[in-house]
């Protein structure tokens, strides 16, 4: 345990922040697990922003979120233009 109380407070602060980014990559792999569809994509691309905004993680893993998406949607995207 800190000694000074201004290192006490520092460890305060960074608990709290800790258990706030904790709670922004849980949000975030909840809604990385459900279905991509193009409608849900541009709401995807924001709490993964914001995320990366924050430094929760890094632009480039935002990046490499966000081109993995684009991916799948460019997946299923061709099997509706054949069909129609």
């Amino acid at each position: 345990m800190p000694h000074l109380k201004s290192a006490y407070k520092n460890l305060r602060k960074s608990r709290k922040i800790a258990q706030v980014n904790r709670e922004v990559k849980e949000s975030l792999k909840k809604l990385l697990k459900k279905p991509v569809t193009a409608a849900s994509l541009p709401a995807l691309y924001k709490a993964i922003d914001k995320a990366a905004k924050r430094r929760i993680f890094s632009a480039n893993k935002a990046a490499r979120l966000k081109s993995s998406l684009a991916k799948k949607i460019g997946k299923t995207k061709p099997a509706t233009k054949a069909a129609k």
